[in-house]
């Protein structure tokens, strides 16, 4: 297959510039994504409500929860559409998906309150797949901890980003229909000039091979083979990774209503969630400095596990009053993505690597993901059907946190447990 120029300058750029770019191109591409994702999250539609599994729900509910049908499904559908996907098509999937996401939300803003809930089904429909088509690029490498580093920056920033540009555009007069779509078309031309630089990225060259196992699609034979090996790690890994995006989901949906009196305007959003961004991937970003796979394998364990701890233990203290809605949303954001980041980047990627086996960590990812986002279906579906804890998010979230925490942390030491006999340190 030919190659650009830009393509054939990576090849032999020095490793810092390398680096620089890859991760500038992922980021960029991930952070737009959100745009298309989280800005109509800003918005509360108070006093409207829509049909929804033959229920009357709050809109915002009914749409949180379609979009998270739709984003879950994509999951399980990524789980063999990722991991088959060959380099050649990941470009036009990724402007695909976006096109999709973007087209609902012209529909959310034309259709009445019910069609606006179905709308964002198709909205996360297509979005599902789009961390595993980005995170493919980058896995397999000696530098994949920094670049998947870089790349989880999106992940927490980037629905800060979205929705303090969504919150911008109210505040300017944008009426709350119009504003997800409004704030999609900030995003579009950003995001097909970052996908455009993502595709100039050279494939893992054979040092990576070498030091982090070559990396292959995955048919049906290879994955469920894959799974009847590992089975056991694999489940208690997954189990963590289920109750995460429950804890983090439900804080990124209705932040607004969890911070209640303290809530400060549309940078907020920011102010909470970039000094995570910093802390978190500094801590993760560290790891590429472990050469042995097992080592580091090992040490993503350490960081999850002080993750669940750190959340359980700011949900018992704000319960008891100790500290603030924002304190709590800061050090529950904090615990939560020390958790979540590994799981989305490096978790995977260095137990391939430490199993010494020829697969992808996407594979694991997707797989992890649809999972996860199923029980985030369920829990918000609950929520809203069974009434939660008497209406209150905030009591509520408490329960969220503290089951994520012990969860988390069981499943992680069994998860330790079980791989510590099937890895093998570098050579």
């Amino acid at each position: 297959m030919a190659t650009s120029p830009l393509n054939r300058k990576l090849t032999q750029a020095p490793t810092w510039a390398f680096t620089a770019y890859a991760i500038f191109a992922a980021f960029t591409t991930y952070l737009c994504m959100y745009g298309f994702r989280k800005g109509f999250s800003v918005g509360t539609y108070e006093e409207q409500s829509a049909g929804f599994f033959g229920s009357v729900f709050a809109l915002k509910s009914a749409m949180v929860i379609s979009q998270v049908i739709g984003y879950a499904l994509s999951k399980y559908i990524g789980v063999k559409v990722n991991s088959e996907m060959p380099k050649s098509i990941r470009g036009l999937a990724l402007i695909g998906s976006i096109v999709v996401a973007q087209l609902a939300l012209l529909a959310v803003a034309l259709l009445p309150s019910t069609g606006k809930a179905l709308a964002m089904f198709f909205n996360g429909l297509p979005l599902g797949m789009v961390w595993g088509m980005v995170f493919s690029f980058l896995e397999g490498r000696r530098l994949t901890e920094l670049l998947g580093a870089g790349l989880c920056c999106a992940f927490i920033v980037g629905s800060a980003c979205a929705k303090f540009i969504g919150q911008t555009l109210i505040d300017a007069g944008v009426p709350e229909h119009w504003m997800p779509f409004a704030v999609g078309l900030c995003y579009l031309p950003v995001f097909l000039l970052s996908v455009w630089l993502l595709c100039q990225l050279p494939n893992p060259s054979s040092q990576d091979e070498s030091a982090r196992v070559r990396r292959e699609p995955m048919d049906r034979k290879a994955r469920q083979r894959f799974l009847m090996v590992y089975f056991p790690g694999l489940i208690a890994g997954f189990l963590t990774y289920i109750a995460l995006p429950v804890c983090r989901d439900y804080r990124d949906n209705f932040l607004k209503e969890l911070l209640g009196d303290e809530e400060l305007g549309a940078s907020i959003f920011l102010k909470l969630d970039l000094p995570i961004a910093i802390a978190v991937l500094s801590i993760v970003a560290l790891l590429f400095l472990v050469r042995d796979n097992r080592r580091g394998f090992f040490l993503t364990h350490v960081s999850a596990l002080t993750g669940t701890i750190l959340l359980g233990g700011c949900t018992y203290l704000h319960a008891r009053g100790a500290i603030g809605n924002s304190s709590w949303m800061f050090w529950s954001g904090f615990g939560t993505f020390l958790a979540y980041v590994p799981f989305n980047c490096i978790f995977y990627d260095r137990m391939i690597a430490a199993l010494g086996t020829v697969a992808t960590a996407v594979f694991c990812i997707m797989m992890a993901d649809a999972l996860g986002y199923t029980a985030v279906i369920g829990v918000l579906t609950y929520e809203q059907m069974a009434g939660g804890l008497g209406g209150s998010k905030v009591e509520f979230s408490h329960q969220l946190c503290y089951a994520t925490s012990v969860i988390g942390s069981i499943c992680l030491v069994g998860s330790w447990l079980f791989f510590r006999t099937k890895t093998k340190a570098s050579s």
